[in-house]
């Protein structure tokens, strides 16, 4: 029985106690500040509007061929080095190089393929999903649709430019290795404009990235632009072109009649509604489910008409 129990050394070493373990103390070796990325967010004060406004221009254009799409949104500007953006590229992507003339330097312009392969399924007739496009090059009907994409976000980009700073961008180049498009060398800063691009209900990324220093010359001019409150004509004509092309619905009232549950159900075919109106009675007419006229009925050549007396104002609530 004696040779069933452990030795105080086999105890020893199961409780973890025996002969201390001689611990090795590590040289400090001293910190490197510069590998620390900072993404500082917002570039210029400016480019957040100039870009709510490009947003907004450019999904009514991308629209006319890609009816699924839901929204485009800024999503953020943050300034970071370059190799750190350039980073968080999926592969394969198509990397636009733009000049922006008069500006001197180069910007870029990335469309994640994720958002290629969506749009090509839902032209199809398939679903807003992404599917695989890693690991091999855009065919030719993808680049042709990215080519069309881009096109229309360079030519609507440049016309938000003009009422603040007129450019004219250029497409330089397309690629599709990121190494052929160092617009500035890795460890130099950049700004970074992140937008989303909805297709029923998938999003996907797009990139502007310019040089830190691209926008230095004209720097009052933007930031003017954020802090002024002078009115836009360019944006206003814009509004106004927009608001006079909506279409509304209009119905006129003729009547208002009572009917209980049981005689609306047992109406047929042929059963006959007298409406009370006549030439001379006031009628409302509804803009979109809205009160917003007083008119008359009546008639142009073989057409029934409303003749418009005036408008209904609504009365705004008394301040308590």
């Amino acid at each position: 029985m004696a040779e069933d129990f452990l030795s105080q050394e086999e105890i020893d070493a199961l409780l973890g106690g025996g002969k201390k373990e001689t611990k090795v103390k590590k040289e400090i070796e001293p910190f490197d500040f510069s590998q620390i990325e900072k993404i500082k967010k917002g570039g210029l004060p400016g480019l957040e509007l100039i870009f709510e406004r490009w947003v907004k221009i450019f999904r009514e254009e991308v629209r006319r061929y890609i009816p699924q799409v839901n929204m485009v949104s800024k999503d953020s500007i943050y300034v970071t080095r370059f190799n750190t953006f350039m980073s968080k590229i999926p592969l394969p992507s198509s990397y636009v190089v733009i000049s922006m003339k008069p500006l001197k330097e180069n910007a870029l312009f990335i469309i994640d393929s994720r958002l290629v392969s969506v749009i090509i399924s839902v032209l199809f007739g398939g679903p807003a999903k992404p599917f695989k496009v890693e690991g091999r090059e855009f065919t030719k009907l993808e680049l042709r649709v990215i080519e069309d994409f881009i096109d229309t976000a360079l030519l609507t980009f440049e016309e938000t430019w003009r009422s603040l700073y007129p450019v004219e961008v250029e497409k330089k180049s397309v690629e599709l290795n990121p190494n052929l498009v160092k617009i500035v060398s890795s460890n130099e800063k950049v700004i970074v404009s992140e937008c989303l691009v909805d297709i029923d209900g998938y999003e996907a990324p797009i990139f502007f990235c310019f040089p830190n220093g691209m926008f230095i010359p004209i720097k009052e001019l933007i930031h003017s632009e954020f802090s002024s409150n002078e009115n836009n004509p360019s944006w206003e004509r814009e509004l106004k072109r927009k608001v006079l092309h909506t279409e509304v619905k209009l119905y006129l009232e003729l009547c208002r009649k009572e009917l209980k549950i049981g005689d609306l159900l047992n109406l047929e075919i042929g059963d006959e509604l007298e409406l009370n109106a006549s030439k001379n009675k006031d009628l409302t007419l509804y803009v979109d489910n809205a009160p917003k006229f007083i008119c008359k009925l009546g008639k142009v050549k073989n057409r029934y008409a409303a003749l418009i007396k005036e408008p209904i104002i609504e009365k705004e609530e008394e301040e308590e």
